[in-house]
């Protein structure tokens, strides 16, 4: 069988990042499932485990990789590390043409990279396989409710990253006493999953779209909306989901009628190019929207949701938005909308996702490498080639030419 060496190179971008691709104990799992795969990790201060704990699982820690053939990290590769000829998996942050990233596409093709990035490692119907979304819901979920205790001086949450992981967060929630608010989610996926995890954890009640829109409750509620609950077809004939997908500009929102019975909205939804937006900043000045609490783990600035116009920070992670002013203002001022948009939260509990990362990565990806990639996984993400984009990523050509 083909031998591979695989690094685990640390993570230089900053803010910095404690994840990573595999944990100690999870590495030494993929170890001895592919026998003929060599493991080594790039030496790191800031990694969620520390070098000694990949010594003791038996793993080379050091501080040159470049003998790796397969470099494994999470965050962007700063140019200037890159290492010419070799693949790479990352986040690259370029396959929507994202300006900050130009640099770093160009110096991947001038380099004669092979890059994967993880976010079109997907399933042949074009799923995504692997990533981490649950954790940005955990995270986010417990963010929202952090929020809502500080704008209402209800309670104090410490920050999930003071914490040490998911059950110790947990473990806080379990501490608040919410009032009898109702909670809106919006979204299907992996993130409004991970969102789902932390209410049904709260024992909330799940109540349908119906219910919620019409019914007073004396406990808190929430309910889970999907693409169409919150859009309509614009010549008001009934819509499916599948001419949503195939023409959404043919849609509006239907979202206001849920933002004038929900107190605390929770957003999971993932955001197409050309769908309606939510709520606009005009909706939210509309004396019926009733929305306090905005916990926008999708974070598109300036698109969906009004009220984020701009991402904020694991360190300062809430601010107002002032409706009738379309200003930033303090998070609880009475006549804010307080948001928190941070765009990095499974950097929150590091090891908790790290170790969720490794288990999708392990199941879905190792297994390519020597099986002839025989259910396409790897051809699939791969973006460049030989100092070519490849095929599929070709749409980023004239980006990378500086003509987009």
């Amino acid at each position: 069988m083909q031998s591979i060496t695989f690094a685990i190179i640390k993570e230089r971008k900053n803010p910095p990042d404690k994840r990573t691709v595999f944990s100690p104990v999870k590495l030494r799992e993929v170890q001895e499932a592919f026998p003929s795969a060599k493991f080594i990790v790039e030496a790191s201060r800031i990694r969620a485990f520390p070098d000694v704990a990949y010594e003791k699982a038996e793993f080379t820690v050091t501080d040159d990789v470049s003998k790796a053939d397969i470099l494994l990290g999470i965050k962007e590769v700063p140019v200037e590390a890159l290492l010419p000829h070799k693949t790479y998996f990352f986040f690259s942050h370029t396959i929507k043409k994202q300006e900050s990233n130009r640099a770093l596409l160009q110096t991947i093709l001038k380099k004669e990279i092979e890059l994967y990035d993880y976010e079109v490692i997907t399933d042949k119907k074009g799923n995504r396989l692997i990533g981490f979304g649950r954790y940005a819901g955990l995270v986010g979920a417990y963010n929202g409710f952090r929020a809502w205790g500080l704008r209402h001086k209800s309670w104090q949450l410490p920050k999930a990253n003071d914490l040490a992981g998911l059950e110790a967060m947990k473990a806080k929630l379990d501490k608040i006493k919410l009032p009898n608010i109702k909670i809106c989610l919006s979204g299907t996926g992996r993130v409004a999953g991970g969102v789902k995890e932390i209410l049904d954890h709260l024992k909330i009640k799940k109540v349908n779209a119906e219910a919620f829109l019409t019914t007073d409750f004396d406990e808190p509620v929430y309910c889970n909306i999907a693409v169409m609950d919150y859009n309509k077809r614009i010549d008001g004939k009934p819509g499916t989901l599948a001419e949503f997908f195939r023409d959404p500009t043919s849609f509006e929102s239907n979202f206001m009628r849920f933002a004038k019975v929900t107190q605390l909205f929770i957003t999971g939804h993932f955001y197409g190019d050309g769908s309606p937006y939510l709520f606009t900043r005009e909706d939210a000045k509309k004396p019926g929207f009733n929305i306090e609490v905005i916990a926008d783990i999708s974070c598109d600035i300036n698109g969906p949701i009004g009220s984020t116009i701009r991402s904020s920070t694991v360190e300062d992670p809430l601010y107002g938005y002032d409706p009738q002013t379309e200003n930033e203002t303090a998070f609880d001022a009475p006549c804010a909308i307080t948001v928190m948009a941070v765009d990095n939260l499974p950097c929150e509990l590091p090891m908790d996702s790290s170790a969720g990362f490794g288990e999708l990565f392990f199941e879905h990806v190792m297994p390519a490498f020597f099986n002839g990639d025989k259910d396409g996984v790897l051809e699939r993400a791969r973006m460049t080639k030989n100092g070519q984009l490849t095929e599929r990523f070709s749409y980023l050509q004239a980006f990378v030419d500086g003509n987009e």
